[in-house]
């Protein structure tokens, strides 16, 4: 059996995609097609010139259903679209009997996830999550750091990445299609928050605006005041992006160390180190909360 893994990949003309081509390329496998609602997908010419793309779901399912009965169909589907879109792309790809990697989130509700675990169980194979700051080497640290420790952190997370008036425009600007900048900007965050102090204990606080939400989380291990803002004016004259993480008073640096993230994801999902949907169901229960669904 050949040691070459063959993708395909949907939403490859969004904006993480080319993480994702990237990693597959580096790692020396192919992606053998593409689909899109847009067509604005040149870039596959750096990586895979050979790839069949698609701008028409049917066209694609029906290319990939084709190949499922080949003797050298897919290894795996990437789910690159859309958040509201997830869970029915990788139901897609369980269907078509192949794993899945999927973007953040996985899921937007707490009962999408509890659908997809019972299509895994269904179809026997097996969905990935991509929360690359896991790999982040300073996150890293930071968990070795605090393994031992007994007493109650105080941490404080200001995260701001501006983004214009197309933003809101955007499907990422819909509140039902993203869940909003707590969900689509803040779910690595808060997943790190609960990878590194465990549980949520009590949600004490949240403001939220469109492009801007904070509050108070008291967590297992730390009190965690937090702030998402995609807004332009919580920056000081310079700055282009603030990603501040303060543990006891010591700041974590995320400043750099993003290249190759999505690179070390593949390399621990094709080795078998996946994260699996039930290992982030208090994750999308917190983003849920956080955004004061009822």
């Amino acid at each position: 059996m050949s040691s070459v893994k063959r993708f395909a990949i949907m939403g490859v003309a969004g904006y993480v995609a080319p993480k994702h081509l990237q990693a597959i390329y580096d790692l020396g496998h192919l992606v053998v097609a593409a689909m899109d609602i847009n067509d604005s997908v040149g870039i596959l010419d750096r990586y895979f010139p050979d790839c069949k793309f698609f701008n028409e779901f049917e066209r694609f399912e029906r290319f990939l259903t084709k190949k499922a009965k080949e003797e050298r169909g897919i290894d795996y589907l990437t789910v690159c679209t859309p958040n509201y879109l997830h869970d029915a792309h990788c139901r897609f790809g369980l269907r078509l009997g192949v794993d899945v990697i999927c973007e953040k989130p996985l899921v937007l509700n707490p009962w999408n996830l509890e659908a997809l675990v019972d299509a895994e169980v269904s179809s026997g194979h097996k969905i990935a999550n991509i929360l690359q700051l896991r790999h982040h080497s300073e996150i890293l640290k930071l968990k070795e750091q605090i393994s031992t420790s007994t007493h109650r952190h105080q941490v404080s997370l200001n995260y701001i990445t501006p983004r214009g008036g197309w933003y809101d425009i955007s499907w990422k600007g819909s509140l039902p299609k993203s869940g909003g900048i707590t969900t689509n900007i803040g779910v690595h965050l808060f997943d790190l928050l609960l990878w590194l102090f465990g549980p949520v204990v009590e949600i004490v606080e949240v403001y939220s605006s469109p492009r801007t939400t904070k509050g108070i989380l008291k967590l297992e291990r730390a009190d965690v005041d937090w702030q998402l803002s995609i807004d332009f004016s919580k920056l000081k004259d310079g700055q282009k992006s603030l990603r501040s993480i303060i543990c006891d008073g010591i700041k974590v640096e995320l400043d750099s160390g993003f290249d190759d993230l999505h690179k070390t994801c593949y390399q621990h999902i094709l080795s078998g180190k996946l994260i699996r949907p039930e290992d982030i169901r208090p994750l999308i229960q917190l983003m849920y909360d956080l955004r004061g669904s009822k």
